[in-house]
């Protein structure tokens, strides 16, 4: 079995092999390892494209400008506005495959521009474990994968991320604001801002991992044990109901499992048992 130290020594030694690369940064903890890692090796033979949209909410694109301008990081960032593609309001099965494909054709072109030849994006061995159309596009377009290739794990990420002091070693995991709705419910940029607003509430409530999803006028919160613990709270239990009626929800409930990640896809998994 491969050791971590193993596991970061080959995702160097791939990350060497290219010239230069684009890398798709959201600034989470797997793209900011992947960035800083390619950083290290290839200097300043690479460059960071990150998208923005209405998906995507202005404190992570914020965390992820103020981290390239501290490495002294070329940053570029592209307009990618999800609700524009074709039927991707309307939330089908594959809706990430749509996104990612988006992205990385305009990815490719901005790398294209600046005469690089691969993109490089995030994901991790973990990913592999769940329903993730969007690897799919990778795979089409041709994307590198290295944190894959180095088989790395979250875990492992977040471990190596601490040892090279990265802020982002225990960030809270982040996925879209997309992924917080059950397939086939519609996505609009009211119903994405209802989203934004209630996990932003939270998040400046102390809460650290959360989630929203969103089942028409109800809001189901899934957060972490922590945060679970503290919704037993009467008080601030009202504080959260009185808010999220605020931003539009009629009915506001606690996920008696809590926050785990690709909890949309669980009904895809029935279905296929």
């Amino acid at each position: 079995m491969n050791t971590l130290e193993t596991k970061h020594a080959d995702l160097k030694r791939y990350l060497s092999q290219f010239d230069r690369l684009a890398i798709a940064f959201s600034g989470g903890v797997d793209s900011t390892f992947l960035l800083q890692s390619a950083h290290t090796v290839l200097g300043d033979r690479i460059i960071a494209v990150t998208a923005r949209s209405c998906s995507f909410p202005k404190r992570e694109l914020d965390e992820a400008s103020d981290f390239v301008r501290k490495q002294g990081i070329d940053h570029i960032i592209v307009d990618s506005e999800e609700l524009e593609i074709e039927g991707f309001s309307k939330n089908p099965v594959n809706r990430c495959y749509l996104c990612k494909t988006e992205l990385f054709t305009k990815i490719r072109n901005i790398a294209d521009s600046y005469g690089i030849h691969n993109i490089a994006e995030g994901s991790n061995a973990d990913d592999e474990g769940d329903y993730r159309p969007g690897l799919q596009a990778v795979s089409e377009l041709g994307v590198l994968s290295p944190l894959r290739h180095a088989r790395l794990t979250k875990n492992e990420i977040r471990q190596l991320s601490a040892e090279q002091g990265l802020p982002t070693w225990n960030k809270q995991s982040f996925a879209c604001l997309s992924s917080r709705f059950p397939y086939g419910e519609a996505i609009t940029k009211e119903r994405l801002s209802m989203i934004d607003q209630a996990e932003q509430f939270l998040l400046d409530n102390d809460f650290r991992q959360v989630r929203v999803r969103f089942h028409g006028n109800l809001a189901r919160i899934e957060t972490d044990e922590e945060g679970f613990q503290r919704l037993f709270d009467k008080k601030l239990r009202e504080t959260v109901y009185k808010r999220f009626r605020e931003i539009g929800f009629v009915y506001i409930s606690i996920d008696i499992l809590g926050y785990r990640t690709g909890s949309m896809n669980e009904p895809l998994k029935i279905i296929n048992q």
